[in-house]
């Protein structure tokens, strides 16, 4: 038998330097403002000594104050408990949701899909009054619950987006042969698409997760007591109208951003899956 030639072409010593080329820079643009930041956080005044320049020597106090004054492991709590909770709920609901979109035909099925993509063209700003409004009259103003009914209805296009793609790579053979054997559509979701589309959903986990972690707005227009606060809205508690703590403000900021960076390590794998299109071909 006459073995298969290989069709992996090699990039060609052009190729592969305008590919480093573009790699390198791009890691540059990433690493940089981290780079920054962590210079930052280490001098007294980090706007004595701006930018680049490093610190006449390593001043920890702004990494001590953040965990002894201002207790940032309760805000931590609060984040992760809102982001937490929000996101099994969003992705519970949209995983559903789309499967039902993607599979079933029923009357307005185009329209719903229509009308959960474009709230992706919706600015914050301009649900303002009717979200605060509602938010008021369920009397959950001030509390996390609002918080949490906020951010599972937000970013629902994207995650809507991701899962419904996936789904689209699943082979309706797999479906069928579940269904013959006697499954209803919620045991043929659970038991044979969930598995299958595992990488798509946690993708879009990690992704409401992140926007969760990282919010503001809401987080600083619904919750306004201190011990309830989230990280994020924490931070603007550093300036004040006649001075700005920038040490403080740029430990804070460190030890802030080392959750989502964390997260993406770990769950890094469903993200390459995911974006390779999974383990099935349609």
């Amino acid at each position: 038998m006459k073995k298969k030639k290989s069709t992996v072409k090699l990039l060609s010593a052009k190729d592969r330097f305008f590919t480093y080329l573009i790699l390198a820079w791009a890691l540059i643009v990433a690493l940089v403002p981290l780079v920054w930041l962590l210079l930052s956080s280490f001098k007294v005044d980090p706007l004595a000594r701006p930018g680049f320049m490093l610190p006449e020597s390593i001043y920890l106090q702004g990494y001590i104050s953040t965990f002894r004054d201002l207790h940032v492991m309760r805000y931590f709590k609060n984040s992760l408990f809102v982001s937490v909770v929000s996101v099994v709920i969003s992705v519970i609901m949209i995983s559903m949701s789309a499967y039902v979109i993607a599979r079933m035909e029923f009357f307005g099925r185009k329209l719903v899909t229509a009308a959960l993509y474009s709230t992706m063209f919706l600015p914050a700003t301009a649900l303002t009054f009717p979200v605060y409004n509602l938010i008021n009259k369920l009397h959950l103003y001030n509390t996390h619950g609002g918080l949490i009914l906020v951010y599972a209805c937000s970013g629902l296009a994207v995650s809507f987006f991701v899962i419904k793609n996936y789904y689209d790579n699943i082979p309706r053979e797999l479906e069928e042969a579940a269904q013959i054997d006697g499954c209803n559509y919620f045991q043929t979701w659970f038991h044979v698409v969930f598995p299958i589309a595992r990488p798509g959903i946690m993708t879009a986990g990690v992704l409401a997760f992140l926007n969760n972690w990282n919010e503001y707005y809401w987080s600083s227009l619904i919750v306004i007591q201190k011990e309830k606060l989230t990280v994020p809205a924490l931070l603007a508690t550093f300036s004040t109208a006649f001075r700005t703590n920038y040490n403080g403000l740029f430990s804070a900021m460190v030890v802030i951003i080392l959750p989502p960076i964390v997260l993406y390590c770990v769950f890094s794998k469903f993200f390459i899956e995911a974006l390779s299109g999974g383990a099935v071909k349609g």
